[in-house]
């Protein structure tokens, strides 16, 4: 129990100071690309933002619904993506925890931080700038509208990622495969993939 313990401390802590990071990269990237162009583009900016913040979600709920015997089956047969697919099941809980809760809550947050930068634009354009009524609508409308998308996004997203969840950890598995082998960009120690059986045995 202690260990177990220890290693969620650990977790915490580790997925606490990656969530600070990206979300401090997130709102000054977002916030220099906003700066610069006119609402709507910033409202496509947005949208870009909330998308994110869905496939995300759907990647970590199709990460705990994924069946381990395909990819073990597959990884057997050393099929690109394979043994990545499985690292991603046999993690489920943190892969669902980064997917959903850290990218997912920065990509809201972020989303409305844009929102709010975007309605300032649009108020401009429109003349409503000096209006503090003008603005509270502008300001109420828009962040419904991207509260309604990201909730019903997430909702249509969770069905999807539930009914093909081996096919979204498998092609996910692929996309790392092909990061580390075709980038060169090292992303899970062989040592946390999967082994087949005849492999330990040889040892």
């Amino acid at each position: 129990m202690n260990n177990l313990w220890r290693k969620s401390l650990q977790w915490s802590t580790l997925i606490g100071f990656v969530t600070l990071i990206l979300a401090a990269i997130f709102s000054v990237v977002s916030t220099a690309v906003l700066s610069g162009v006119g609402w709507a583009i910033g409202m496509v900016v947005v949208l870009i933002i909330v998308f994110t913040g869905v496939i995300f979600d759907v990647i970590g709920v199709a990460a705990t619904a994924a069946k381990p015997r395909p990819f073990n089956a597959m990884a057997a047969k050393k099929v690109p993506g394979a043994s990545h697919s499985v690292f991603i099941q046999r993690n489920a809980d943190r892969v669902a925890n980064f997917c959903a809760d850290v990218i997912g809550d920065i990509s809201g947050v972020v989303s409305g931080t844009a929102s709010s930068a975007v309605v300032v634009q649009l108020g401009m354009t429109i003349g409503t700038n000096n209006s503090s009524n003008g603005q509270l609508i502008l300001s109420t409308i828009f962040t419904a509208v991207v509260a309604a998308l990201t909730v019903s996004g997430k909702a249509l997203g969770k069905t999807f990622a539930i009914t093909y969840a081996n096919n979204i950890v498998f092609q996910v598995g692929r996309i790392l495969y092909f990061i580390e082998n075709k980038l060169k960009i090292k992303l899970i120690p062989k040592k946390r993939r999967w082994k087949s059986s005849a492999e330990k045995h040889s040892r």
